[in-house]
């Protein structure tokens, strides 16, 4: 089997070291231990007595009972037997994957995304077609170009909502027609939703919530702010879902016994860290589209309050030389838009701890303007 290589985690890991200033990740500033512990109802005794008295086994193979429960509750029609707990996002990518996608189907990925979605279909044989985002359509894809990539043996289309690395955001109406589309053929949609919209008034449907072929990707290291635990889940209908219990015995046996805890107490207390996030969310959005403003060789789509954005740069270099030489002479890190074949953008994630924020796009225009002279 063959793969290409992972274009941002590539970057990433042989760059963010050195970072001062990380702007180029997606998640939403991570919490500390400390203050995951003071959003719920316990104290430090509390919490680290319940942790320590715990077996140091396998733990629950699927995820425990109540955090299946509670990941079920962010759902409108799923029980608890319908999710599987997975290592991160990633890992519930990866199995659906390996347990649907065969050598000789076909498979339509949205373009650009996450690599996952097009590259392991890829790697197993199936022939991909990318359906790709437009800048003009606001990052959204075109309806009439998917009827038009649609074969007989057509398995599944990949969507990430909201988008990595745009932040644009398929919206119910738009999901619907997808649906439509993909209920006319029998394909699988496969949605790595782990993108979660923080802009109050905007909900925004799980395709498992809208379709029985929907599978619904999630985790708890982007809108939740805990990517330190690597727990994510699948949820599904209860064939999809059984289907895969077979395949997650080859790629996982459970997340740790710390993990599910830690998961579990997090969603528990999902309303006091959407109402943290929903605040950083919102006011970083703020500090960068005054900074938009303020700074003549950047433009942006903006993203509607979700962690990630997409900046188009006006300068006369190559954009992945830009990226390194701002990180060297001025401590910032981005992802170049070459990683997503993208060439003249870059990735910015403008939802981290605040003064990083203001600080890196401080230094950002201190380097851009080189090119003023």
């Amino acid at each position: 089997m063959k793969i290409a290589n992972f274009g941002v985690e590539e970057w990433l890991n042989v760059w963010e070291n050195e970072a001062v200033y990380d702007i180029a990740g997606s998640s939403i500033a991570s919490f500390t231990l400390e203050e995951i512990i003071a959003i719920g109802n316990k104290t430090k005794e509390e919490f680290f007595q319940e942790l320590i008295i715990k077996k140091m086994n396998y733990g629950w193979i699927e995820g425990s009972p109540e955090f299946k429960k509670q990941v079920s509750m962010l759902y409108k029609n799923v029980s608890s037997e319908q999710i599987l707990q997975t290592n991160g996002a990633t890992g519930a990518n990866f199995m659906a994957l390996y347990a649907l996608v065969e050598p000789d189907d076909h498979i339509i990925s949205l373009y650009p995304t996450y690599q996952q979605l097009y590259d392991i279909p890829r790697s197993l044989g199936a022939e991909v077609d990318l359906w790709r985002i437009k800048e003009e359509n606001e990052w959204l894809p075109d309806l009439n170009e998917l009827n038009s990539l649609i074969r007989s043996n057509t398995k599944m289309i990949c969507i990430n909502n909201a988008n990595n690395p745009t932040g644009a955001i398929m919206n119910r109406e738009f999901l619907e027609e997808l649906v439509k589309i993909a209920e006319k053929y029998e394909i699988y949609i496969l949605s790595d939703e782990v993108y979660k919209p923080l802009e109050n008034g905007l909900e925004i449907p799980a395709i498992v919530d809208l379709y029985n072929k929907g599978i619904s990707i999630n985790s708890l290291s982007k809108t939740y702010s805990v990517p330190g635990i690597r727990v994510g889940w699948t949820a599904a209908n209860l064939e999809i879902t059984d289907l895969f219990r077979k395949y997650r015995d080859y790629t996982m046996i459970c997340a740790g016994v710390f993990d599910d805890y830690l998961a579990t107490y997090v969603l528990k207390n999902k309303n006091a860290v959407l109402k943290r996030n929903q605040k950083i969310v919102s006011e970083n959005l703020q500090i960068l589209k005054e900074w938009i403003k303020k700074e003549p060789r950047v433009s942006v789509i903006f993203p509607r309050n979700v962690s990630t954005s997409f900046i188009k740069l006006d300068i006369p270099m190559e954009t992945e030389k830009f990226c390194i030489n701002l990180l060297k002479e001025k401590g910032v890190l981005l992802v170049p838009g070459n990683r997503f074949d993208m060439p003249g953008y870059a990735r910015l994630g403008y939802c981290t701890y605040t003064e990083t924020l203001k600080k890196g796009l401080e230094k950002l225009s201190e380097y851009l303007r080189e090119f003023d002279k």
